[in-house]
């Protein structure tokens, strides 16, 4: 873990930035006034195939789903408006 001043951090932020890409650093404590003010971290992402697609099989829409929509709608807008 890195920690480096306010200053360092304004100055060399895609230096900082790219540790972290690379996997260099797994952390930075950005200090202020010599106190800990802020850590970078690498923004954690799920492939996207793990996500999509995860409730398939496992209810059924009925076929009555549509059939409030119009007062939703006006719950929603307010008054008689559709």
């Amino acid at each position: 873990m890195q920690a480096v001043n306010m200053l360092q951090a304004k100055s060399s932020l895609s230096r900082l930035v790219e540790a972290i890409e690379q996997g260099r650093e797994r952390e930075i404590i950005i200090a202020r006034n010599g106190h800990p003010a802020a850590k970078l971290v690498p923004v954690e992402t799920a492939p996207i195939s793990q996500r999509l697609g995860v409730a398939k099989g496992k209810f059924e829409v009925p076929e009555s789903i549509d059939t409030h929509n119009a007062e939703v709608a006006r719950l929603f807008l307010g008054g008689d408006q559709v």
